[in-house]
């Protein structure tokens, strides 16, 4: 009985500016799941965690200063470029790009292949979730 209360005080915390596919929600959720196993002090992904996560430069993989802006830019409801490629890459908010955050498989492979560029390695529960988190949120 207390996994469901659980769930639903923690729904019902989290407001998203945009209602996610179930099964991208169902992907939220076990990464919430994670995030408490990882970290019994974990109660909920955060905003301000993700914008940090997406915006603060590091050393990437291919040894220069990068961040997710870098290729997203700070307006998520505008076009981004690959700044290796110089290929389109469509707004990333969902509100204006609904195509975005619809299929899991997409969401992982893009947030696997992100992380490994901008920080060389795989991102934690708690850090996927806050990204997500903060791009279904910004205006």
């Amino acid at each position: 009985m207390k996994t469901p209360l659980l769930i639903l005080s923690i729904i019902s915390s989290v407001s998203f500016a945009y209602e996610l596919h179930s099964n991208v929600q169902n992907y939220l959720n076990s990464l919430e799941k994670q995030a408490k196993q990882d970290n019994p002090n974990f109660s909920s992904f955060d905003y301000a965690r993700g914008e940090s996560i997406f915006t603060t430069k590091h050393i990437g993989k291919k040894g220069k200063l990068i961040s997710c802006t870098s290729c997203h830019t700070t307006n998520l409801n505008q076009n981004g470029e690959n700044i290796s490629t110089g290929k389109l890459i469509e707004p990333l908010s969902p509100s204006t790009n609904p195509q975005r955050f619809t299929k899991v498989k997409e969401v992982k492979k893009w947030l696997r292949r992100n992380f490994r560029d901008v920080y060389k390695r795989e991102g934690t529960a708690q850090e996927k979730g806050d990204v997500i988190t903060y791009i279904i949120n910004k205006k």
